[in-house]
């Protein structure tokens, strides 16, 4: 008989695919943030300290342990390394809360202006200063609503003083309900409130702060001038992510439409600036034969592309989706500079590992949860499409010139 066939193992089985593995790192890394959220409290100092031990061990396995155990090993270091980085978030977010019901004088400098559920204008200061608090337990933020009736006529970097009612943010309603202290905890909010009183302007915005937010809201106002009503508040909201103009109506519009996604800066929006700056770029240099014989325009404009998308994505807010959306972005662009390829899931599971390192709690919210499905689904889709479809029943002079155009732009 010949030679005893040999049977199956996880660990072999494992070792043999170990190229297509690295998608499954945010896998893991979101599992141990999960496993921190769902415990009934914060961890102390000694889980932690196991938790980085945990770490070190792994990585002394990954170096000199049995190579079939790698990828065991390194799953279980990325659960560790999700715990640490929600805990280590956590820690770096703390900021004092408002511990009592408080009305009174408000003073702060405005840093966002939206709508509440209720279609109310909406306020978020930081610098507060509260009458008769002190400062080390004074919130570093604080949320109001505009009960008023009238508009938020101000603009970022303002320093406002208000009579208002503040109160700590509300837990969840009921188990496993949405938690609106945990957000506003990691947003940085130490008490919500409304007011009924005029806000009145303390002091202008200095110059050299704010800039940004109060770019947003000049670009945001001057589309709302040149396109009245909802038309120029949706505009504003779909291209700088400033929505203080959309009411409530509109919204639920958009929902009962779905359409409500538009409203979302990310892949579509970003694609669209990026892919007209990278095409304006490497087709203008090309107009110029000096200068094409002596730089490499894909190169020129994926520097100058990354450049546009990093300016985009502070403009717009820089919410979950239109983070998700610049890693590709910037995945994509430094393959060009690279001169490799890009459009694969390892570009989207190098944003996922950045974002939940960075952010561990947005694992939680649903920007998180459908951009990065949606993202996965489309690319997965697509590459089940190419394998089945183009390279099979398609004539082979479509495919021929297919893969020359990829090979040539890789854009």
């Amino acid at each position: 008989m010949g030679s005893a066939r040999v049977g199956w193992h996880p660990l072999r089985a494992l070792a043999e695919v170990r190229g297509l593995l690295f998608p499954w790192v945010p896998v893991f890394l979101a599992c141990g943030v999960a496993l921190w959220f769902a415990l009934p409290e914060e961890p102390g100092a000694a889980v932690y300290a196991s938790l980085a031990l945990g770490v070190l061990l792994a990585a002394a396995l990954r170096v000199w342990g049995p190579e079939l155990a790698h990828p065991v090993v390194i799953a279980v270091a990325c659960v560790a390394v999700g715990g640490l980085a929600a805990g280590l978030r956590a820690q770096g977010m703390a900021a004092p809360v408002l511990e009592f019901r408080y009305y009174g004088a408000v003073q702060g400098r405005v840093i966002g202006i939206d709508r509440s559920q209720n279609d109310a204008p909406r306020l978020t200061l930081d610098q507060v200063v509260l009458s008769r608090l002190a400062p080390d337990r004074t919130p570093h933020r604080v949320r109001v609503s505009l009960q008023g009736g009238a508009e938020a006529a101000f603009f970022p970097g303002q320093v406002v003083i208000l009579t208002a009612h503040l109160a700590a943010p509300q837990a969840a309603a009921e188990p496993g309900g949405f938690d609106f202290r945990r957000m506003a905890f990691f947003d940085g909010l130490g008490a919500v409130g409304y007011t009924r009183t005029p806000v009145l302007l303390w002091e202008d915005a200095d110059p050299a702060t704010q800039w940004i937010n109060r770019l947003r809201a000049a670009m945001g106002a001057g589309m709302r001038a040149a396109m009245p009503s909802q038309a120029g508040a949706f505009a504003a909201g779909a291209m700088t992510g400033d929505r203080s103009g959309i009411t409530r109506d509109t919204v639920q519009a958009l929902r009962d439409s779905n359409l409500s996604h538009l409203l979302a800066i990310s892949g579509m929006n970003l694609a669209f600036l990026i892919g007209f700056t990278f095409g304006l770029i490497r087709y203008g240099v090309a107009l110029v034969p000096p200068l094409a014989l002596r730089l490499d325009s894909r190169k020129a404009a994926a520097v100058i592309s990354l450049g546009v998308a990093g300016f985009y994505l502070a403009l717009s807010g820089a919410n979950v989706a239109t983070e998700r959306a610049f890693l590709m972005v910037a995945v994509m662009l430094g393959a060009i500079l690279l001169d490799r390829r890009a459009l694969t899931l390892r570009s989207v599971a190098i944003s996922a590992i950045l974002i939940l390192v960075w952010q561990p709690e947005s694992l939680a919210e649903p920007g998180f949860q459908m951009s990065f499905a949606a993202t996965v689904a489309l690319i997965w889709g697509f590459s089940a499409l190419d394998g089945a479809v183009l390279r099979e029943r398609l004539p082979r002079w479509i495919i021929l010139n297919r893969a020359g155009f990829a090979g040539g732009s890789n854009f």
